[in-house]
Parts: C-alpha cells; sequence; structure tokens
C-alpha cells in the first residue's frame, strides 16, 4: 500500500459582523473569520493536508482568493472538490487528525457537530477523524481571541 501524509495549516483573524464557521458549523457569535472564502480555517487546514499528501498545490492555487466565485464560498465545497481531485488520482483518504487553536468561543462541545460535516464533506467515517481543541494560553494574536488557527494531519493512500 503506497501510503502518504500531509500537513496543513490555516489561521485567519477574528473581525466582527462575519458568521463564524468552523469544519462546516457555525457558532453562535457577533464575529467570525476574515477571509475571501468562508473563512473556515479548519476546512482550510484540511485541505491543505490533503493536498500535500498527494503533492498537489495548496487550496490557494485551487480556489484563488483573486476569483470571485470563491467569495463567500462555503469550505466544505471547497474540501468536496480536493477529496474529488484526490479520487482523480485514485487517492483514498486514509484518516484525518486536526487541531483548532482558539482562545475563543469554546469548540470542544460542538467537536462531534464538526467531526459529522466533515464526514459528509469527505465520505470518510467520523471514526477516521481526529478533531481536538486547544488554546494558545494568552500567546500572541491567538491567545489574546484576535485571530483561530488550525492545523491537520492527512493520511492517504493510492489504490
Amino acid at each position: 500500500m503506497n501510503l502518504r501524509i500531509g500537513h496543513g495549516y490555516d489561521i485567519h483573524r477574528i473581525v466582527p459582523g462575519r458568521p463564524l464557521i468552523l469544519g462546516g458549523v457555525k457558532f453562535d457569535t457577533d464575529y467570525g473569520l476574515d477571509g475571501h472564502s468562508d473563512a473556515d480555517c479548519l476546512t482550510h487546514a484540511i485541505c491543505d493536508a490533503l493536498l500535500g499528501a498527494a503533492g498537489l498545490a495548496d487550496i490557494g492555487h485551487f480556489f484563488p482568493n483573486t476569483d470571485p466565485a470563491y467569495k463567500n464560498i462555503d469550505s466544505q465545497l471547497l474540501l468536496q472538490r480536493v477529496c474529488h481531485e484526490l479520487s482523480l488520482r485514485h487517492f483514498a483518504i486514509v484518516n484525518l487528525d486536526a487541531t483548532v487553536v482558539a482562545e475563543k468561543p469554546k469548540i470542544y462541545p460542538r467537536l462531534a457537530e464538526m467531526k459529522a460535516a466533515l464526514s459528509r464533506s469527505t465520505h470518510l467515517p467520523s471514526a477516521n477523524i481526529g478533531l481536538k481543541a486547544t488554546t494558545n494560553e494568552g500567546i500572541d494574536d491567538i491567545g489574546r481571541g484576535l485571530a483561530i488557527a488550525a492545523h491537520a494531519v492527512a493520511l492517504i493512500a493510492k489504490s
């Protein structure tokens, strides 16, 4: 079996007046993340991990922030397209593991919903998706509640 690993990272600043979407789940806040799409940094990190594992260019190459077609797009659609790109190249996702780094809001109570949304978009059983949340202990912009970041690792297999 030809196994390949990829890592992804994304970070976005918190801004008022936008919806906060993480892992395809909308949080009830009066702020969101700044970005061209819906700015779902968790899903973006997963996309980059999958693309990297397949040896492909990053998410910005496939969905440039200069293209109006991707303005405010649901990042779950981007993830579905990334999964399609992998399938065209005969790759199957084995598992995903990701961590959201945020001081606010509390992520843990929504992890099961986020796993379910990511499972639907990837067609991967939720048992094959590891999802965690942590804070940055008051350090830097994330720690001051000014940004949210995510790390992701993907394992894929060539069929």
